[in-house]
């Protein structure tokens, strides 16, 4: 039984392209990178606040950092995910061809534009 599982409009693609790709991106990447970050800075609040009692400063302290660090590793995974996801469909719309190469080309340019600010 040879049948599409989904109606399309005429002339649609059975893919999805690049640019909508994109919202999914940046999207599992701020997620992931909030995670991680969380994550790590409960780590980091834990090591911190070792020798001190249980009790409200703590939990603040630790909570804070938890905050800080989350929404750090989102909004640093969010901006490499945007201007990948931003070169990938510059260099698609550019070259009119979808294939590895452009997929090689935007990863290669975002960490080229990420190393030269100067971050390690």
């Amino acid at each position: 039984q040879d049948t599409d599982e989904f109606i399309l409009p005429t002339g649609a693609n059975k893919t999805r392209g690049r640019f909508e790709l994109a919202f999914f991106t940046i999207g599992g990447c701020c997620m992931t990178g909030a995670t991680f970050g969380a994550l790590n800075g409960l780590r980091l609040g834990l090591k911190e606040t070792q020798n001190m009692v249980w009790s409200k400063p703590r939990n603040v302290q630790i909570l804070n950092m938890v905050t800080r660090q989350g929404a750090l590793w989102a909004n640093t995974l969010g901006s490499l995910a945007l201007l990948y996801s931003a070169f990938g469909v510059i260099i698609e719309k550019t070259r009119g061809a979808e294939d590895d190469l452009n997929t090689i080309a935007a990863g290669t340019l975002t960490g080229m534009l990420y190393k030269s600010t100067g971050r390690v």
